[in-house]
């Protein structure tokens, strides 16, 4: 049987990740010592696109990036994945956007960026390239780029009659409220929906948090929880609990990213969202054994494997 799928726009960022590992994360003043440094193609824009390319999706990304070395791999690296590379911007005099990860030995990562040529993806731009939001059916976002340009792009995704996920990271300090309007489906993560909502002792009070963001007008919330799980208030099939699966984490970089970009592409098969968070969950809990972005996002025969092997 053919499954027919709809088509997936992501508009967003492209970094080069220079990653370190670390035994613990340096606390403020304190200098440590290691001897192991990466650079792997990253962004969360681009982690999403990459996932969903390797998972099979008709997948094309929208950004920026420098006239720069790091340019040529970001983009190199997407069309090894199966992503159509054709909206993205070479922007002259910018450097490409790069981003600074520190891993501990528990996994768990810290990560600062230099936006570099994301912070000049504009309103433009985005009409520039109309017709790349025309063609798509389900457009997804992150906030590494300017959040006008988030709110603008998914104001013109809605406008068309497009499925609008938005992944909230890094949540701005303004975040803002219009934005909630254009958004079908929003997934944060605990620390993120903390940062959306001002809610306190969030393990505790999720269905509150979610709630809060659903009266903003969204009809379905999508909470990753980690060790914890997923927290899942749908319009179809209303609230879910789906456990994580039990793995050793060695890096969560792009964890969340593939989780987007995998629910995403069961999405697009036309599939329910606690469908699509199920495979998103078996797909994030791979990439978390892996180190590094998109150095560990699987393709689909992978995860096939996986899953035979539960």
């Amino acid at each position: 049987m053919v499954i027919y799928m709809k088509k997936i726009l992501v508009i967003g960022s492209l970094n080069m990740d220079l990653v370190v590992n670390v035994a613990h994360t340096p606390a403020v003043g304190e200098t440590i010592l290691t001897d192991r440094m990466s650079l792997i193609p990253g962004g969360k824009g681009a982690n999403q696109a990459c996932a969903a390319g390797r998972l099979g999706a008709d997948i094309t990304m929208l950004g920026a990036v420098g006239d720069d070395t790091y340019g040529d791999i970001l983009i190199e690296s997407l069309k090894k994945s199966g992503v159509n590379v054709s909206g993205i911007i070479r922007r002259k005099g910018e450097n490409t956007g790069i981003a600074l990860i520190t891993v501990n030995s528990a996994g768990d990562n810290s990560i600062v960026v230099v936006s570099g040529a994301n912070a000049t993806l504009s309103c433009e731009d985005i009409d520039r390239h109309r017709e790349l939001l025309q063609e798509a059916d389900i457009i997804l976002f992150q906030m590494e780029i300017p959040a006008a340009t988030v709110r603008y792009a998914a104001k013109m995704a809605k406008s068309l009659g497009k499925t609008v996920i938005l992944d909230p990271a890094p949540v701005p300090e303004n975040f803002p409220d219009e934005l909630y309007r254009y958004v079908d489906v929003l997934k944060p993560n605990e620390t993120e929906l903390h940062m959306l909502t001002k809610t306190d002792r969030i393990e505790t009070r999720l269905p509150e948090a979610v709630g809060f963001l659903k009266a903003k007008g969204i009809k379905n919330v999508l909470v990753t929880l980690g060790e914890n799980g997923v927290y899942l208030d749908a319009e179809d099939t209303g609230v879910s609990k789906i456990p994580a699966l039990k793995v050793e984490a060695v890096d969560t970089t792009a964890a969340g990213d593939s989780f987007t970009a995998a629910m995403a592409v069961i999405l697009s098969q036309g599939k329910s969202l606690k469908e699509a968070a199920v495979f998103a969950n078996q797909v994030s809990a791979i990439v978390v054994t892996r180190k590094g972005a998109q150095s560990s996002i699987p393709f689909l025969d992978e995860v096939t494997e996986y899953l035979s092997s539960l």
